[in-house]
């Protein structure tokens, strides 16, 4: 108590000083930095191995930038940060980068830990490393040097690491104290400051308090498991704390299915003996009632996943159980025509899933709808079109297709009926959208008679709902109301469309890709030649044949008759045997 009146005098001297220009002690942004630094380096996709080796390269260029080597490589020398060095803030920084990387290494192994239990000691190793370092932390900040800010942050941080330590060991009391501490000291400072510096403590204390609440609940406070089952709908606590709420969740279901026995769905009492079916059940009434409190449409999306992902575990449990019911049972008598308690209860697990998916699809539907509308939709973005929601009521069709098939309900002619209605509404909202896929074409024939269809769909629908009564059947006068709207204005499209394809030549606007320079003796309105691209002339322009370089022959040669020239040339005289001796020796030369 009285470490948190210092704290509060603290914040209160800060908030009537902190109009003054500036402040004499050396500070630092501490959960500014941590947070930027997390959020940059691979937390933002949970990647705490990628965040550990930032911590690690950081560590080493602060070191080599203010001469603050351990050693060379190859002789450790410890030393130690003390107050003479704290005029410069990055001496803070390095212890602070020391506790970050601990604490990242902590992080990877309780990934790691889920797989490999051996190494749950190693983490605790780290998470202590770093409460160390967080309290090296807060010593080193008791300095007169340091300001009061960077005080409380380091407290408020060094608190943080010892409540993380405690609740992995589980101290329940000692790690909500801890916490507690913590998000006092937030709180506090988000008082003291404006709201552009508040947003961040803000967020730390959200990110706290669903820690707060569950060592309440393991301490012995049932009420707080009300808190976490809000806090889980608005997706509070990060990634490790929404699978110990999951897991604290599935334990409190647990406790309560002992008590559960039966269950009664279409007139029929089924015995409950499959421990996962009964938790399921016990459960699905909180996971209707949470998914109809989602504030916004991710939350509720997630929560359909889940309770999906549920179903499908319990139906795998559900006909395993029948299978090995099925070979216990195998003789002569086998075979009676009557579907056992577990099949029935199987069709009843189905059913559930089914109308699951139908409602989630029918809620994504729903959404898609509404941006359709919305006329200030980004142009830059790809907005939904008809098309996704086709293809979402297609798959609430199969949906109801499957559901009319399930085994023990071919004879319940009252539910046969309800699904052959439904299938009319939803194959309405089909052919609707349909409809206006073929208008966003210019289709103007095919969209008014998938209109017409609709009309026929919701029409049938309405003369068949007042005999069944089914509360849970979507309301289609809304539906028909629109369809008469949307044939108005696709008569109107249609004829404007027709005067334009009959108006002038002149009058109409250009729609083929002829440049000016091929019809500048027609008058044609052409909007694309105020544009940034007008169609001038083509180009690049095209290849035309020229001329090649001629090719010489000298025909002349063949007619030419050349002059005689015996005269000129020597006649060699026969010289036979004679002249050649005489060629020998040189006498004819």
């Amino acid at each position: 108590m009285a470490q948190d009146k210092q704290n509060e005098a603290k914040i209160a001297s800060m908030d009537e000083n902190k109009e003054n220009v500036s402040d004499p002690g050396v500070g630092l942004e501490i959960l500014q930095i941590i947070k930027d630094s997390q959020q940059q380096h691979g937390l933002r996709h949970g990647d705490y191995q990628r965040y550990r080796g930032y911590c690690s390269r950081r560590l080493r260029r602060l070191r080599k930038t203010l001469g603050f080597k351990m050693g060379n490589r190859h002789k450790y020398t410890g030393k130690k940060i003390t107050e003479e060095m704290l005029s410069d803030s990055r001496y803070l920084l390095l212890v602070l980068m020391e506790a970050e990387r601990s604490w990242s290494y902590a992080m990877q192994l309780k990934q790691e830990a889920n797989t490999e239990p051996r190494k749950r000691f190693h983490l605790m190793s780290r998470l202590r490393k770093a409460a160390k370092h967080g309290q090296k932390l807060e010593k080193l900040c008791e300095s007169p040097s340091i300001d009061a800010k960077t005080k409380l942050e380091a407290q408020a941080y060094t608190a943080y690491l010892t409540g993380m330590v405690e609740f992995e060991l589980q101290e329940w009391k000692p790690a909500m104290e801890a916490f507690n501490k913590c998000k006092t000291i937030y709180e506090k400072l988000a008082s003291a400051f404006t709201e552009e510096l508040a947003v961040l403590y803000h967020q730390r204390v959200e990110e706290i308090s669903p820690n707060i609440r569950y060592c309440a609940y393991n301490i012995g406070d049932q009420n707080a498991i009300n808190d976490l089952m809000q806090m889980r709908l608005i997706g509070g606590g990060g990634n490790m704390m929404a699978e110990k709420l999951e897991a604290l969740i599935t334990q409190t279901r647990a406790k309560q299915a002992a008590t559960m026995s039966e269950v009664e769905w279409r007139g029929r009492t089924l015995p409950v003996k499959i421990d996962k079916a009964r938790i399921f059940l016990l459960g699905l009434a909180d996971n209707e009632a949470a998914i109809a409190q989602a504030s916004n449409e991710d939350t509720k999306e997630h929560l359909y996943e889940t309770l999906l992902s549920e179903c499908r575990d319990t139906i795998q449990a559900v006909r395993e159980e029948l299978k090995a019911e099925k070979q216990r049972e195998r003789g002569p008598d086998a075979d009676t025509g009557k579907v056992s308690n577990l099949q029935f209860l199987h069709s009843y697990l189905s059913y559930i899933k089914l109308c699951t998916v139908v409602k989630r699809n029918e809620s994504m539907a729903h959404t898609l709808q509404a941006k359709l509308k919305d006329p200030h939709n980004d142009e830059n973005k790809r907005g939904p079109k008809p098309q996704d929601l086709i293809r979402l009521y297609e798959i609430i069709l199969q949906s109801l297709a499957e559901l009319s098939t399930l085994q023990g309900l071919e004879e319940d002619h009252t539910f046969q009926k309800e699904m052959a209605l439904k299938t009319l509404v939803y194959k309405a909202y089909r052919c609707f959208f349909i409809a206006q896929s073929y208008v966003l074409v210019k289709k103007w024939s095919e969209a008014l008679v998938l209109y017409e269809r609709v009309l026929k769909y919701a029409k049938e629908v309405q003369s068949k709902a007042q005999s069944i009564g089914d509360k849970e059947l979507p309301d289609v006068q809304e539906l028909i109301a629109e369809v008469n709207a949307e044939k108005y204005s696709l008569q109107a499209a249609a004829i404007l469309d027709t005067e334009e394809v009959n108006e002038s030549p002149a009058e109409r606007p250009v729609k083929d890709n002829t440049p000016l320079c091929d019809r500048l003796e027609t008058f044609q309105l052409d909007p694309a030649l105020v544009g940034k691209q007008p169609n001038l002339v083509h180009f690049p322009p095209g290849f035309q044949p020229i001329p090649c370089k001629p090719l010489f022959f000298d025909l002349a040669l063949n007619h030419v008759a050349f002059p005689p020239l015996d005269d000129k040339v020597e006649q060699k005289g026969k010289g036979g045997l004679t002249g050649y001796i005489k060629g020998i020796f040189g006498f004819g030369s």
